[in-house]
């Protein structure tokens, strides 16, 4: 039976790749301190902070693993897990992200763009390029880089794709930035980790960007008003004035989410074709967003989030605007 290794598996993704490996027959080990919830049916969790020594003791038995899956981006953890498992895995894939490149206003671009240069670790997209450098001096001819776009769907913690409809389900009067030359490109969760279980198992080695088609952001959003069948007032902002109001780009609290710079275009507009090359399989934008909007119900539209706008502050921004 073929074995396979996630490092992480009790978050989110984490969790769909461990699923989708059970899904395919496999034998599935999650080394996790299971600090973010439970593995996946048939998953088996080993429990354990790699931070401390001896955390690999327990699956760097010797046998090989025929697939070793990477979720984290802290270098310190990247090259504690090859220096224990290196030489134990037939295959290697380490989950990066499309953050990694230094330009986001050239739409279009592919994975031969130009990164970051890893100066300050702390910054996600540093210790991402970092981690990406040692994993391929380590596991030459054996590695897969996979850099997600935005990941969304079920489940997801950020907030910053269910915002959406969740609030077009709410109803009332809505705001939202203008969408003139904006674009929307996310992989759903699901897709995501099909995918790089197909991957492993056929031991696809270099890097491919792992994103779903661009979609203007205009077409985002009435996709996302007839599936919640809203029927309210959409109130549309330039970004100055959202600016002036203290609205903030892209994610966290008092955003509003998928907005970003005009400047940054290039972020959501990559060149998916290595991701389809390669066996990717993207769901039409529409099931993805109906699968959201199950999952907001289910959550609850009105939870508190750590993406988005408050009713308060909605309602607060829009009355400035009047």
């Amino acid at each position: 039976m073929r074995r396979v290794l996630v490092l992480g598996g009790t978050g989110w993704l984490g969790r769909e790749v461990a699923r989708a490996a059970v899904s395919g027959g496999s034998e599935v080990v999650c080394l996790a301190r299971g600090d973010s919830g439970a593995v996946a049916p048939g998953a088996r969790l080993v429990r354990a902070d790699r931070t401390r020594p001896g955390a690999y003791a327990e699956v760097a038995d010797g046998r090989r693993w025929d697939e070793v899956i990477e979720l984290a981006y802290q270098p310190e953890l990247v090259t504690s897990a090859l220096t224990a498992l290196g030489e134990h895995a037939s295959h290697w894939t380490l989950v990066s992200s499309i953050s990694v490149y230094a330009r986001t206003d050239r739409p279009g671009a592919d994975e031969t763009a130009e990164l970051v240069t890893p100066r300050d670790l702390a910054e996600y997209a540093d210790a991402k390029v970092a981690a990406e450098l040692v994993s391929s001096e380590r596991l030459d001819g054996r590695l897969l880089i996979a850099r997600p776009g935005l990941i969304v769907g079920p489940g997801d913690p950020s907030d910053r794709f269910g915002y959406w409809p969740a609030r077009f389900r709410r109803g009332g009067r809505l705001l939202a930035p203008e969408t003139a030359g904006r674009h929307v490109q996310v992989v759903d969760v699901a897709d995501l980790a099909e995918w790089l279980e197909r991957a492993g198992r056929e031991r696809l080695v270099g890097v491919v960007d792992a994103v779903g088609a661009a979609h203007p952001m205009e077409d985002i959003f009435a996709a996302v008003r007839a599936t919640t069948g809203f029927a309210g007032d959409v109130v549309t902002a330039d970004d100055r004035t959202l600016r002036a109001n203290d609205v903030r780009y892209w994610a966290g609290p008092r955003s509003l989410p998928l907005w970003l710079p005009i400047s940054d275009a290039g972020f959501a507009r990559r060149d998916g074709s290595a991701f389809l090359r390669t066996g990717g399989r993207p769901r039409p934008v529409v099931e993805t967003i109906a699968r959201s909007l199950e999952d907001e119900l289910r959550r609850g539209v009105d939870r508190q989030r750590r993406a988005g706008l408050t009713a308060a502050e909605e309602t607060e921004i829009l009355r400035a605007l009047r």
